[in-house]
């Protein structure tokens, strides 16, 4: 009917196993879950038309307020998952009072999504100060202007005070703010999900009890 919104029919299981996707080795052989997850980044980084590092960052407030936004991984190891930013936003100040977090990657071009729940904690000020050096400058330049999530009077004011900020370190080297550094999630649990047909997903998930327990592995219902 036109005007009216059209719901394409599901897809057969033969569509989905034409997919090349569905061929690949059985998620559920595997038994790191950092190496599985650096392989479908991997392949997300060859689908996704843009930003395959975002990942939803869920914190909660001093009450248990939940708040959650996007923001982009910078990097990952058997330690945990890297994100950076300004300590006095929203999110650094609910993870200094609840220092726990959760992530979901979800790469739509390849029907997988990943999820992530754990315990944060700062990266070391080596590790901030090389991150921030490796951005751009006008990107380091904005860390100084912005106090990210408080009230802004106007756009005015933030250009002003990059420009403010653009003068003061001139042509020199623009060091990293005290109030800007990474943080790390080290994962209690991590989620793999993967789309099946008629709504039957692959699900597999990794979980420990304490940070330095080893991973038990199983696998759950859709």
């Amino acid at each position: 009917m036109v005007g009216k919104d059209v719901i394409p029919p599901t897809p057969s299981e033969a569509e989905y196993l034409r997919d090349s996707e569905r061929a690949e080795a059985d998620i559920f052989t595997r038994d790191d879950p950092f190496a599985l997850f650096g392989e479908w980044l991997g392949r997300a980084r060859e689908t996704e038309p843009n930003d395959p590092n975002a990942m939803a960052l869920a914190t909660a407030d001093a009450d248990g307020m939940p708040d959650s936004r996007m923001v982009l991984l910078k990097d990952f190891d058997a330690d945990g998952f890297v994100f950076y930013t300004n300590t006095e936003s929203a999110k650094g100040l609910q993870i200094s009072t609840n220092p726990k977090a959760a992530l979901c990657f979800h790469w739509k071009s390849l029907r997988r999504q990943v999820r992530v729940r754990g315990i944060v904690s700062e990266v070391s000020a080596a590790e901030a100060d090389a991150y921030f050096q490796s951005r751009a400058r006008d990107s380091r330049i904005g860390a100084w202007a912005s106090k990210q999530s408080r009230p802004l009077e106007s756009r005015f004011a933030l250009e002003k005070a990059v420009a403010g900020y653009a003068a003061k370190f001139g042509l020199g080297e623009v060091p990293r703010p005290e109030f800007w550094t990474g943080y790390r999630i080290a994962p209690l649990r991590i989620e793999f999900w993967r789309d099946r047909a008629f709504r039957l997903h692959d699900r597999m998930v990794f979980e420990r009890e304490r940070l330095d327990s080893p991973f038990t592995v199983s696998r759950l219902y859709p």
